[in-house]
């Protein structure tokens, strides 16, 4: 099942994005076929660039977050990476925009992160 629930996430996060672009956040999303795009790419950004962000980034959070000991500032490091992975998608596929900038992003990814995150592991079981 490990493999068949990876695979069917991207649809689930693609609903979820259409979920995101119908609220009031500035996320515009033409239509299904480009949530899915977007989903997918939104997903290989975090695999290919979660390392150089988190290096990038990684001085800073282990100053402002003692280390890790701070969760809050954790969470709004992971926030920021999310962010910037977010809006990257929107600028690299054609119908998914963020009409607000950087705010959209900001917001855009937060709920998406979210609402994806439950609806994947409500759907799909907490391994997926």
């Amino acid at each position: 099942m490990g493999t068949l629930a990876w695979l069917l996430q991207w649809p689930v996060r693609a609903v979820v994005l259409l979920v995101v672009a119908a609220l009031p956040l500035g996320v515009e999303v033409a239509n299904f076929s480009t949530a899915l795009w977007s989903a997918i790419l939104i997903g290989f950004l975090g695999m290919v660039l979660i390392l150089p962000l988190k290096l990038l980034l990684g001085p800073l959070w282990a100053i402002t977050s003692l280390g890790g000991l701070i969760v809050p500032v954790s969470f709004l490091f992971n926030w920021l990476i999310a962010t910037i992975l977010f809006a990257l998608a929107s600028r690299l596929i054609e119908g998914f925009t963020l009409k607000r900038g950087f705010s959209s992003a900001l917001f855009g990814a937060a709920v998406y992160s979210v609402i994806g995150t439950a609806m994947v592991r409500t759907l799909l079981g907490p391994g997926a």
